[in-house]
């Protein structure tokens, strides 16, 4: 640890530095759990009968947020127990056809029959930012968070790679990269083995008043955002014009994403699996008691931990 801190020294000297702030934080965090979503969140509307396929998106979406990618050390350490998998994307960074740590958004291919023919469709793919988001309840180390215009991200800084994210999203969206982050310092054969990876819609340019990326570099105008009570009227309308469908107005008890489709999503033959989501119904997850619960007593646990890895954060960043 010639360059890093000492973990002795860094955990003798942050336990009292942050116990001040983590009890306030578990406080807030606590109450967030319980907090109501956004009344009048950002949401993108996406019409998938504009959509040709041509991947600007997925490319403009890269190189607008190059800056978050990781950089991982090798080789990696080992993990005990060893059931927690290496995932390691960092040679294969140009891959475009799922989502990873390196690719947070891509065009799904579908086919449907319609009348009797074939249609093909393209579908650009990314994080649903739900307006309920397990990934952000439920994360035990306060690294998910869910911003006041909707949009949901994880903190890479305080991110341990758990994956609990990923497993309580209806999508399995996040994806994880070995060799980077916080657990290298603090526990690196005992912790999470990475940080998870996902779409944050940009949040660097939509706090300057900017567009998201890849609904800027969009040749065909597939994608509109703006306020929900807009947007869902804008969804609605489309769709009737078209005698079309609609998918994320009340999945998980409604997303931020709103997909306009001219054939039904239970007839669209999609390509699913790791980092390719499906288009099924989704309950909502978060209103299931045991989740609920689980998320207030998460909260308090999470505050600390968030403290505890921003403290080290700063900590780190002065040396």
């Amino acid at each position: 640890m010639s360059d890093k801190l000492s973990r002795r020294a860094f955990l003798k000297g942050s336990i009292l530095s942050v116990g001040s702030v983590a009890a306030s934080a578990s406080v807030v965090s606590a109450a967030s759990a319980l907090a109501p979503s956004p009344q009048d969140p950002l949401v993108t509307v996406i019409d998938i009968s504009k959509c040709i396929g041509c991947e600007d998106c997925v490319y403009a979406c890269k190189e607008s947020n190059a800056s978050k990618f990781p950089f991982p050390q090798k080789p990696f350490p080992r993990m005990f127990p060893d059931r927690v998998p290496i995932e390691d994307w960092s040679n294969r960074q140009e891959v475009t056809d799922r989502l990873t740590p390196y690719n947070w958004l891509y065009i799904q291919h579908a086919t449907a029959i319609v009348d009797g023919e074939e249609v093909e469709l393209t579908i650009p793919r990314r994080c649903m930012h739900c307006n309920n988001p397990p990934c952000v309840k439920l994360c035990p180390w306060g690294a998910a968070k869910q911003e006041t215009n909707g949009l949901s991200r994880i903190d890479a800084d305080i991110c341990l790679g758990g994956s609990k994210c990923n497993k309580v999203c209806p999508w399995d969206v996040p994806q994880r990269q070995t060799g980077v982050g916080l657990y290298l310092d603090i526990l690196p054969n005992f912790a999470g083995n990475g940080v998870m990876y996902k779409c944050d819609r940009c949040f660097q340019k939509i706090e300057k008043g900017e567009t998201p990326a890849c609904i800027e570099a969009c040749p065909e105008d597939v994608q509109t955002i703006g306020l929900r009570s807009k947007m869902v009227a804008l969804a609605k309308a489309r769709a009737q014009e078209m005698n079309g469908y609609l998918y994320g107005l009340d999945e998980n008890g409604g997303t931020n994403t709103i997909y306009i489709s001219p054939v039904p999503f239970d007839t669209l033959d999609l390509e699913t699996g790791k980092g390719k989501p499906h288009m099924d119904v989704v309950p909502d997850q978060m209103a299931q008691g045991s989740r609920l619960a689980r998320a207030m007593l998460i909260a308090p646990i999470a505050g600390i931990a968030a403290a505890f890895g921003k403290y080290y954060s700063r900590v780190k960043e002065d040396r």
